[in-house]
């Protein structure tokens, strides 16, 4: 991740005479030819492993505990681990998290 950070700097991966929309059809299409399905599960997977490493229990989408909950202490932790996971690939908003951990 560390790479791709370092190769767009404070750009884009998308190249600029590409639209979003473009560049997704393209890397379907490269990861099909490869035999690979699905990719965007593998962000679901890395954060609620990358969740329970950080906070010591399960994300709420993989059976752990909810929002509700969580005592005051556990929600500075799982508050904590979301931002660090928004961030790591490149989101800057932890509402991103509800998607691939629930809330």
């Amino acid at each position: 991740m560390n790479e791709a950070k370092e190769f767009a700097g404070a750009g884009s991966l998308i190249p600029a005479e590409m639209s979003y929309r473009d560049q997704l059809n393209r890397f379907k299409a490269q990861t099909a030819r490869a035999g690979i399905d699905r990719v965007h599960g593998l962000r679901h997977h890395y954060a609620q492993a990358r969740y329970a490493e950080l906070t010591g229990w399960k994300a709420p989408a993989a059976g752990g505990p909810t929002a509700r909950q969580l005592s005051p202490h556990q929600k500075r932790i799982d508050r904590e681990a979301r931002l660090t996971i928004s961030r790591e690939p490149g989101h800057e908003r932890e509402q991103i998290t509800a998607v691939y951990l629930a809330r």
